[in-house]
Parts: structure tokens; sequence; C-alpha cells
């Protein structure tokens, strides 16, 4: 208290200028028209200025919540595409299917789950991603895993209650099969060099296939992992494999490896009869 006295002691002159002063400013703006018009847009004007940032640092902390809902919506218009739908064969015989489906009689194939992404790496040979999703949320061993471009990422590999852990494609092991959108027989496998975070590299591509800088690779749909054309990247160069007949193409990927924050595990409905069936034929051969 004492030193706000000292304060105003000190600057007494000058806070009664700024008083007069600012005492003065309000009659001529009060009592002269033109001075209180521009007065008036001066106001409006600073108004609308501070009004404008508040909205901008609003916006900022509402950045969070807006992604959530973005991630819900996602997740809804992705479960609708009718790529993840499949028509039964009943020409032979008429079955009741427990899996759901659509209005039209489609049967439901893939389902999306939104997961938050808890941990990422990328600096290593073998990296992983852990999602905060897990059984408790109906994520599921070898489901397939896309970012919100539909760039693939990788594979789900273990499962807790709670969270889940993804092979990403930037891991030695890791094996997707893959197509080019230009010429669809022009199949290969996709594989990290463990060199270039976000460069993958397709293998065994025949000579005979036409392809060039550019062409986008996605995924093929012959396995019970992930849909039909799915993104994985676009072609980068294109080089002839020195001890074989095929090519080794280089591929910038889709995703985005770096900059991982919300994904999608992609669950089959039908992966555990497909399995069944594949189990069923192994046993006879061996047996």
């Amino acid at each position: 208290m004492r030193n706000i006295f000292l304060f105003i002691r000190r600057y007494f002159n000058f806070i009664v200028f700024l008083v007069l002063q600012g005492f003065c400013i309000y009659l001529i703006v009060h009592y002269n028209r033109y001075h209180n018009a521009r007065a008036s847009v001066y106001m409006n004007e600073v108004t609308g200025r501070v009004n404008e940032q508040y909205t901008k640092l609003d916006d900022f902390f509402a950045l969070k919540k807006k992604n959530l809902e973005l991630q819900r919506q996602n997740e809804r218009l992705l479960n609708l595409m009718k790529e993840n739908f499949a028509i039964p064969d009943t020409s032979t015989k008429v079955v009741t299917d427990s899996i759901p489906y659509d209005t039209l009689g489609h049967h439901r194939k893939w389902a999306y789950q939104a997961a938050k992404v808890v941990s990422n790496s990328v600096s290593t040979q073998n990296n992983f991603i852990v999602l905060g999703r897990g059984t408790a949320q109906q994520v599921k061993k070898d489901e397939g895993v896309i970012d919100a471009n539909n760039g693939v990422i990788g594979i789900v590999t273990d499962v807790s209650e709670n969270y889940a852990v993804v092979m990403s494609l930037l891991h030695k092991d890791s094996r997707i099969n893959a197509i080019l959108k230009n010429d669809p027989q022009g199949g290969g496998t996709i594989i990290w060099d463990g060199k270039e975070p976000n460069y993958l590299s397709m293998i065994n591509v025949r000579k005979s296939v036409k392809v060039a800088k550019g062409d986008t690779v996605f995924t093929s749909g012959i396995t019970t992992t992930f849909p039909y054309g799915l993104m994985i990247g676009t072609v980068e160069e294109v080089m002839p494999e020195k001890s074989t007949n095929n090519y080794i193409i280089k591929i910038k990927s889709t995703a985005n490896f770096y900059n991982l924050q919300y994904v999608y595990a992609i669950e089959n409905y039908q992966r555990e009869e497909i399995n069944k069936l594949v189990e069923k034929a192994k046993t006879k051969i061996n047996n």
C-alpha cells in the first residue's frame, strides 16, 4: 500500500494530466457529431479486432474437441462406405447370417474403429505404434490400421485390455501385398529397407509391368487384413533388380509416420470363418 501512495505522489501531475486529457476527449466526442461518428468507427474497428483475436484463441483451445468430433464423424462415414459390405452367394441355399447388414441386404464385411496413437517410433529397424484402444474397445489381433487419409500404417500384432501394438510398415519384418493402380496385374510386396521413414520398397514386381513415377500403389485385397484399394503410396523411382527379372520400386508412403495422432483399426467380420476354412484345408493336407 505504501508503494502505491509513493507512486501516486511521484507521478501525480502526470496522472492528473491523463485524467484531464481523457475528460477533454470525452467532451469533444460527446458534443461533436463528426468526432462522435469518427470515434464510433474507430471503436467498432478496435472491438472487431479484439473479438477476432478472442475467437482465434477460443478456436485454438477448442481444437481437441473438434478433432474428436471429426474423428467420430470419419469413423461413421468410413463404416457407411459400400466397399465395406458384400452380398453373400445365396444361389444354392438360403441361410441366415448374423453379420450386420444394410437396408439393401448387403452384409457388412469391414468395420472401422477410431483410436488415438499413444506412442510411435520411426528411428529404429523395428518400429511399433501403440494405440489407446484394446480388447475392451473391440480391437483384435491381425487387424489392419490406416491413418485419417486412408493411408496404410501397419497391422495389429498384440492386444491388451486397453491398448494395442501395431507393427508399423517401418519394420524389417513387415510384409504387405500391393498392386499398381495403372496395371492391376502388377502385384508385389511392400517392405521397408530401414533407411528413410516415409519411403518404402515394392519388390517382386515383374519387368513386364507398366509402371512410372507418380503411379498409385494400394492394397490388393487378397488377404483378410485390408480391404481392396487402400492407399499405400506413390511411385518415386523404378529400378531394375540385377539378379532377377523384376523391378524394385521406391514408394513414398501416403501416411506421414512422423505425425500420427488418430488412426483407424479395420475389423474383418468374415476373418474367423475364412481362417477356419483355411485351417481345415491344411489339416486335410497334413493327414
